[in-house]
């Protein structure tokens, strides 16, 4: 009885070969037998059915003759996957694409020389990224600043200047790889014997040997630091905004480049006002005199005091534009339209104070006047 292909990868027919292949590594990694509950049964059936599903024209033809599959492959329409051989028996319709398999043999690719580093000296490993909250006040958002953090982290070794070797020390092609970086040996796996490839481990990959390590790094050519950096913050960034800093994360072991540090800003709070977009919000009390006949009254703004025109008979609720005293756009074109450099507005909405504890006298006037 033909095999459902699609329904082994648990995939539509519809599927496209991403989708397949996605679904493959899935399998792949749920029933590999060096798993606890891997099932080795199923891991050759799912790759049966990559093999075909993944291939254009096999996939073609298994559609095309659907329970008669069979027959087509009797027919010479295509090669079958028939279980695991010694690798180098392994037949076109046969293959595991190392690729696709991914790091469920623990980086199989570069294991057995297929990735990218697999040939030649180890790749050298980029230090790690660094990930820091930075909190500053709202008005550093708003106008943007320096600030200046502390930050514990790995360096080039200013001694060795990186490369390990105490200065004036004798540097040697490592005899145990040859100057590869990489040793060889065989290994029996579920597919046979393979060549493994492994970084040398007297030379740490690099290929060479010095006849003294550094006194300083200890021969890694990195080692911690207490740093002290200047961080620009850009007008207009918002809570939760990230600044990458390219190459002042973790420095790379023997000359390797450095990571990245990446911060994430954390905005306070000001009780006065409320950020939306690249405006600025913020509410303020008047009282009943004050709506009625008019007033000019001083409003709070990141700018400081600045002078508000009240006309008279201003409701409750109604909001005034202040404009050019919110937010800096921060890239291209800001939220509300602005360019680039130019800054929001500022809306204060005002709020008109019931006045309490009227006098009989003040009470008949409010009578009188019945507003």
């Amino acid at each position: 009885m033909s095999k459902d292909y699609y329904n082994i990868l648990g995939v539509s027919k519809g599927a496209s070969q991403d989708e397949i292949k996605k679904a493959f590594r899935k399998k792949a990694h749920q029933f590999h037998p060096d798993k606890k509950n891997g099932d080795e049964a199923k891991f050759k059936e799912a790759n049966e059915a990559y093999q075909v599903l993944g291939n254009e024209k096999k996939r073609a033809q298994y559609d095309q003759f659907g329970s008669s599959f069979e027959q087509a492959q009797a027919g010479g329409g295509f090669s079958g996957f028939d279980g695991f051989r010694d690798f180098s028996g392994f037949s076109e319709g046969q293959n595991i694409n190392m690729e696709d398999l991914g790091d469920i043999f623990g980086g199989i690719g570069d294991m057995f020389g297929f990735g990218g580093g697999g040939r030649g000296r180890t790749r050298t490993r980029k230090g790690a990224d660094i990930q820091v909250a930075l909190v500053i006040d709202f008005n550093d958002a708003v106008f943007g600043a320096e600030k200046e953090i502390k930050l514990n982290k790995t360096v080039v070794c200013d001694k060795c200047k990186g490369n390990g070797a105490e200065p004036g020390s004798k540097i040697e092609i490592c005899k145990t790889c040859n100057g590869k970086g990489q040793t060889v040996r065989v290994q029996r796996t579920i597919l046979g014997n393979m060549q493994v490839r492994a970084e040398c481990s007297d030379c740490a990959g690099e290929g060479k040997t010095y006849s003294q390590k550094c006194t300083k790094c200890h021969g890694m050519g990195a080692h911690k630091e207490l740093v002290n950096l200047k961080i620009k913050i850009p007008a207009g960034i918002d809570n939760g905004g990230v600044i990458r800093l390219t190459g002042q994360g973790e420095a790379g072991l023997k000359g390797a480049p450095a990571g990245d540090l990446y911060l994430q800003i954390q905005v306070k709070k000001d009780p006065r006002f409320i950020r939306e977009g690249d405006n600025i919000l913020s509410d303020i009390f008047i009282s009943f005199t004050q709506a009625a006949l008019g007033d000019k009254i001083d409003v709070d703004t990141v700018d400081g005091l600045v002078k508000l025109k009240i006309p008279e008979g201003t409701q409750s609720g109604t909001s005034f534009m202040l404009r050019g005293k919110g937010v800096t756009h921060i890239q291209g074109r800001g939220h509300f339209g602005g360019a680039q450099g130019k800054r929001g507005d500022h809306l204060v909405k005002v709020k008109i104070k019931t006045p309490k504890g009227l006098s009989r006298k003040q009470k008949e006037i409010l009578k009188e006047l019945n507003v």
